[in-house]
């Protein structure tokens, strides 16, 4: 059955619900009785509902639609979907993908290339084919571990432990790295950590964060111009991994800078950080959240995620391939006490894209009512 708001308030009767359709609001997760007797909500967080301004008798109906949240590594699974990057590079160490999740780039060590993938199907590692479209970086790093662009493709950056130096490049063609030129522009590192290896820029481009494999390290830059490492500067900020992973090779930031990802081979897992002010890593502090990598590769050394945050993308240098997770969990609903549910069980937020109708009732002015769902899976 589909999802038509107009076939639901038309039959709101026949299922049970209030014969005066009116629209109300739902506020903070209160549903205001006193605005309607028809409420609707797509659930955005785990929800606690709470009801306000009840009548004497009055019965109302609660459409619910539900959603998922993507990062949750307590949710992770392996899709079982991988892709081979081993016909171009041996000896990978960094992955990247456009933002828009139909191309992904690999750097390695043993051709000192940046090779291009396209996805047919944004963020399906299925849909996955090599164009024969490459960078070579060995003029300037002999050894890249890490890879980076900015967020409108015009501009590439490298990152190697040859010179402890990263690069930056301009693309002529925006994600086009055959059309990437060096920009006689570096910035060294080798005064934090002589062994770089990722690197992520802030989603503006005035922080940049790099991975430091000697020192379990993760360090911290800004840039008075935005992608621009000629004004680069370390910020004396830095966050030390070495109680999760004693050989951290790769980070990824959530795009609101409040969750930091790391990746390390001593334990094949990613671990999850929350940052109290986002982008500034002296306020992180590990989550107590990881996932295991080493069933899939026993040298993880790269990470991404999807824009929703639902999919999660490793690079493992054993294989070499790259794999794709889904990292999402459901949305969930906590129900008021005073409702007394049909068979007496609280029912369960509908899955992500469904709608379920509940009708709720009262006899006594809100001290107690009692709730049926009325529609399942309108979706």
């Amino acid at each position: 059955m589909a999802n038509d708001k107009d076939f639901i308030l038309k039959n709101a009767v026949e299922v049970g619900g209030p014969t005066n359709v009116t629209l109300g609001t739902i506020t903070s997760s209160d549903i205001d009785l006193s605005t309607g007797n028809y409420f609707s909500d797509t659930l955005a967080a785990n929800t606690t509902y709470t009801i306000s301004n009840a009548g004497d008798v009055q019965s109302f109906q609660l459409e619910v639609t539900g959603a998922v949240k993507g990062y949750e590594l307590s949710g992770a699974a392996y899709d079982s979907v991988s892709f081979s990057v081993s016909s171009q590079e041996s000896g990978v160490t960094a992955l990247s993908f456009k933002p828009d999740g139909t191309v992904v780039y690999v750097v390695g060590t043993t051709n000192d290339t940046v090779y291009q993938y396209s996805l047919s199907t944004a963020w399906d590692l299925s849909s996955a084919s090599y164009g024969s479209v490459n960078f070579y970086v060995a003029g300037q790093e002999a050894s890249p571990t890490g890879l980076m662009f900015k967020s409108d493709g015009t501009k590439m950056y490298i990152v190697g432990i040859s010179s402890d130096t990263i690069y930056q490049y301009s693309l002529s063609t925006a994600w086009n790295v055959s059309t990437a030129s060096y920009d006689s522009v570096s910035f060294s590192v080798s005064s934090q950590d002589t062994s770089p290896r990722n690197i992520q820029f802030k989603s503006d481009g005035t922080k940049l964060y790099v991975t430091g494999y000697t020192n379990d390290t993760i360090y911290q830059y800004s840039l008075s111009t935005a992608y621009d490492l000629s004004t680069a500067s370390y910020d004396s900020v830095s966050l030390s991994v070495t109680s999760q992973d004693t050989a951290p090779t790769g980070i990824f930031f959530k795009s609101d800078g409040t969750k930091m990802y790391m990746v390390g081979q001593t334990n094949k897992n990613i671990f999850q950080y929350t940052l109290s002010t986002a982008w500034d890593l002296s306020t992180a502090s590990y989550d107590s959240v990881s996932f295991s990598f080493a069933t899939q590769d026993n040298a993880p050394c790269s990470i991404a995620f999807s824009n929703s945050g639902t999919k999660m993308y490793m690079l493992g240098q054993a294989s070499p391939a790259i794999y794709q997770y889904s990292t999402v969990s459901a949305y969930t609903i906590t129900w008021p006490s005073s409702i007394e549910w049909g068979g007496g069980v609280s029912p369960a937020a509908p899955a992500a894209g469904e709608t379920d109708v509940f009708t709720i009732t009262t006899d006594d002015g809100g001290t107690t009512y009692t709730g049926v769902k009325t529609a399942d899976n309108l979706s």
